[in-house]
């Protein structure tokens, strides 16, 4: 059996913002006209998916691990030799990527669930990602302990 992981961390989206948002939208519907069913099924599976997404990092032996459930079944693995260089870093989501979860920009991707701090990973075929983490000091040192 494999040996713990070096670092793990589980994030879900948890933000008041949201819940605010998809309540007023739901509260709106009720409010300014005939009851939408349909609308109102919409807005509660948004709401269940959204409240079901969970980004699980790992840093193993042999890599990086993400996975962004229950959009992934598996883990996506970052193997150390794929990787050129990582560092903590700041950024900014809606600038940079246009918002959380999993996001896509020309050379770029992230996986981000909240806050602004994450691990920037520059890998060796010239991609680079973005891990957000709520740790991202504590993930880099462990990156740091593994890979020596």
């Amino acid at each position: 059996m494999d040996r713990e992981p070096a670092f793990r961390e589980v994030q879900r989206f948890r933000q008041p913002w949201i819940w605010a948002l998809l309540g007023g939208i739901a509260l709106l519907m009720l409010v300014l006209g005939p009851i939408s069913w349909g609308g109102l099924i919409v807005i509660g599976a948004i709401a269940g998916l959204i409240y079901s997404l969970r980004l699980q990092t790992e840093v193993r032996a042999d890599g990086i691990y993400l996975k962004m459930w229950p959009l992934h079944r598996s883990f996506r693995r970052i193997s150390w030799s794929e990787i050129e260089r990582y560092e903590s870093k700041r950024y900014r989501p809606l600038r940079e990527f246009g918002g959380w979860g999993i996001r896509w920009a020309p050379g770029k991707l992230a996986y981000n669930v909240s806050g602004d701090q994450g691990v920037w990973i520059e890998r060796t075929n010239g991609r680079a990602i973005l891990v957000g983490s709520q740790h991202a000091e504590e993930f880099v040192r462990a990156i740091d302990e593994t890979v020596q």
